[in-house]
């Protein structure tokens, strides 16, 4: 029953500065004073498309639901403040599901001094879908965006990419902290998460920023598990080919001036690295090059919803 849910999450989740009124009411209200402008971003997440409800402990599922939306903050470069949950639960067990999921969130919202303000439980014959609107604080420096690569910049990327499937999406560290921290420390023109795929949302940050980009495939930081997924399947696919279309990566995508790229790369300044990928053009389109092959286009790859 959804009032035991809710008796029960009261329990469990701890006093947050921010709330003022948090689950219970039909409406949470946030101290936010202090925050002059706030980014605002929301997740659904579906059994069946991000993850398989029999083949996952729901934990895991409940973090994943929650980190997606802390990566988009890291994406604008904000704090994390607040979310809202809302679960439309499989009528049968729907209790202990509901509870495993927030058990996955709790620890990663604390993580991230997160408030949980409140959301929504419904029930159905259908699986379990979860939605999460996440609130951020954005910096001084104004949220970063995917409109503001300039041609001539560099394309740096955080971490190591391909291969998520066999676990990184759901155990992955959404890169709030490094993109405070970059934000703080350096200019960045613009930026974007890779959630669909390296070379699919460099195409989205081109396409807001009216420019194009050439990717150095030789410098790609590769993963080890897209290493070990491309032995496994042994489809023709190289592990190059899963960091380029894999998505889940999490990682993030940044268009920085090159004297600043360069100072980036040298102080490699956060816990995971930072490379240089290549550099945004005036021409449009997505570029690729390497040493045998030299430039050519490139086609983007990555995952997109299919609807009429």
């Amino acid at each position: 029953m959804e009032a035991e849910l809710i008796a029960e999450l009261r329990r469990r989740i701890r006093p947050h500065p921010l709330l003022q009124i948090g689950l219970g009411d039909d409406a949470a209200v946030l101290r936010m004073a202090a925050v002059n402008q706030c980014a605002v971003t929301t997740d659904l997440l579906t059994d069946g498309v991000d993850f398989r409800l029999d083949e996952v402990d729901a934990r895991r599922v409940g973090r994943k639901s929650l980190a997606v939306n802390l990566s988009d903050l890291a994406a604008t470069a904000a704090r994390p403040l607040a979310a809202v949950v809302a679960l439309a639960l499989p009528r049968r067990d729907g209790l202990r599901l509901a509870l495993e999921l927030y058990e996955g969130m709790l620890p990663l919202a604390e993580q991230y001094s997160l408030a949980i303000a409140g959301g929504d439980t419904n029930s159905w014959d259908g699986p379990l879908v979860i939605s999460i609107t996440a609130l951020g604080a954005v910096t001084p420096r104004g949220p970063l965006r995917r409109g503001g690569a300039r041609p001539g910049d560099r394309i740096l990327v955080t971490g190591s990419l391909g291969g998520s499937i066999l676990g990184h999406h759901f155990d992955f560290t959404p890169r709030v902290d490094e993109a405070l921290l970059l934000a703080e420390r350096y200019e960045l023109h613009a930026g974007i998460d890779i959630s669909d795929g390296l070379s699919i949302d460099l195409g989205h940050l081109v396409e807001e920023s009216g420019c194009g980009s050439v990717l150095d495939l030789d410098a790609v930081p590769v993963s080890a598990a897209a290493e070990e997924l491309a032995k496994q399947l042994d489809d023709g696919h190289s592990a190059l080919d899963h960091a380029l279309g894999d998505g889940e990566d999490f990682e993030l995508i940044l268009a920085v001036e090159p004297d600043e790229a360069r100072r980036i790369v040298a102080e490699q300044p956060l816990a995971v690295p930072v490379a240089d990928v290549g550099c945004f053009v005036a021409e449009s389109g997505l570029w690729q090059t390497d040493r045998t092959h030299g430039r050519r286009k490139m086609i983007a790859r990555g995952w997109q919803h299919k609807f009429d």
